[in-house]
């Protein structure tokens, strides 16, 4: 599943694509190339590095910083089991705070 500002961005980019053969690859880049554009990209702006697999990282944070559940993004990524997911373990939130906050609505509440 992509969002649909993605679906449609890959639309119009399909559209541009002279004679396109079902065997064809549809981003005619190779890895190389990848590596010198991300190269010159970080000239540019000075950033670090990375890896171009580190870009699969930084969804797989983003999804957690989003509040989606480690299975959801086990799904989402193919993680083989969710134990490659909780790797990310340190970067999902904590729900200590609000499970202590919200046993204590219960309690004021009279809900126990």
């Amino acid at each position: 599943e992509m969002p649909d500002f993605l679906c449609e961005e890959m639309q119009e980019y399909f559209s541009m694509l002279y004679d396109q053969k079902p065997d064809e690859r549809i981003f005619p880049i190779s890895k190389s190339y990848l590596h010198h554009e991300m190269d010159r990209g970080v000239k540019a702006t000075g950033l670090k590095r990375i890896r171009i697999h580190d870009l699969r990282h930084s969804h797989v944070s983003l999804l957690i910083e989003l509040s989606f559940s480690a299975v959801a993004i086990a799904d989402r990524v193919g993680h083989e089991s969710i134990e490659i997911t909780y790797r990310y373990a340190h970067l999902f939130p904590s729900k200590q705070a609000e499970m202590a906050n919200r046993l204590g609505e219960l309690k004021k509440g009279g809900g126990f």
